[in-house]
């Protein structure tokens, strides 16, 4: 089953060159989950062939405009393109008022069903949970309410062995093997051990977004083992200062939270435009974490 995510835009506070605002797109099986949503969003979706009519959820981060901007147009675009099925929407507390202003005023009717849950920003906690994955808050510290989102595949099934089961097994007793279960007979005696016939399931998979926030270590509880993480990385680290009083976090920083965490691999991102060149950030990252890639436009990172 696929669990891919595709990078639509990397860039910080303002636009640079070929680095559009934040915007992500995480693609399990037939399913797709929008992280962010910044200015332009509707046209990278399209640049990048990802149908907006795939999206079942969108999960925005914090109400500073590069993270939701793009949101309004994406909707009307969705309605023009006479979509139907439900939408689900996650984000900040405040959204909805944003939301309800704007489609008053310009006369919009939505054709599809538009259900909004506000994210308490302080909490760790499930906001949303469907057959794939659920999906966690995650507490960020940003100048204003913001927070993460950790996307965990549900545990898998195990896989039956074929020359081992016996023939004579119904499609029910197969089913209780591939979740873990023995079959017993009527005296609950064990017929056929789980443990005889099956092997271990293929790892479930993770994936951390870690939106605008100042270096939090405790993060990497939360984010323990992740398969992939993505973390902010605005500045280099002679900027922490900056970093610091802007509230948010440093290449070096996003890698020993990588370090800390036990993560996997790590992705930088939400890069400042005073840089124009990006290799600084990511040696910079790499000199601590040695999986590190930069979330550059169109980068397909597959788990």
């Amino acid at each position: 089953m696929e669990f891919e995510l595709k990078i639509l835009g990397s860039a910080s506070a303002t636009p640079f060159l070929n680095r559009h605002h934040t915007a992500q797109v995480l693609s399990v099986d037939a399913n797709s989950y929008l992280i962010d949503c910044g200015e332009g969003t509707q046209r990278r979706l399209m640049e990048y062939k990802v149908r907006h009519q795939r999206l079942g959820a969108i999960f925005i981060s914090h109400l500073h405009g590069d993270h939701f901007f793009g949101l309004f147009g994406l909707l009307s675009t969705m309605h023009l393109h006479g979509r139907t099925e439900p939408l689900l929407l996650f984000g900040p507390a405040g959204l909805d008022d944003i939301l309800t202003t704007q489609f008053r005023y310009s006369h919009t009717q939505l054709s599809f069903e538009l259900t909004f849950t506000p994210v308490d920003t302080t909490q760790h906690a499930l906001v949303y949970e469907d057959k794939y994955l659920t999906v966690h808050s995650l507490p960020m510290r940003h100048r204003i309410p913001c927070c993460g989102y950790l996307f965990r595949e549900h545990p898998k099934r195990r896989h039956l062995d074929k020359t081992r089961l016996p023939s004579d097994l119904t499609p029910a007793q197969l089913s209780r093997l591939a979740q873990g279960e023995d079959i017993l007979d009527d005296a609950d005696n064990v017929l056929v051990a789980n443990a005889d016939v099956t092997t271990d399931p293929s790892p479930s998979r993770s994936y951390a977004y870690c939106a605008d926030t100042l270096y939090t270590p405790a993060l990497a509880d939360l984010v323990r083992d992740v398969d992939l993480l993505y973390h902010e990385a605005t500045f280099l680290d002679d900027m922490r200062e900056r970093a610091t009083l802007t509230h948010h976090s440093t290449a070096r920083q996003a890698a020993h939270l990588a370090r800390r965490a036990n993560a996997h691999r790590l992705l930088i991102g939400h890069f400042s435009s005073r840089y124009r060149e990006l290799e600084p950030l990511l040696d910079e990252a790499k000199a601590v974490f040695e999986w590190v890639e930069l979330a550059t436009e169109g980068k397909i990172v597959s788990l």
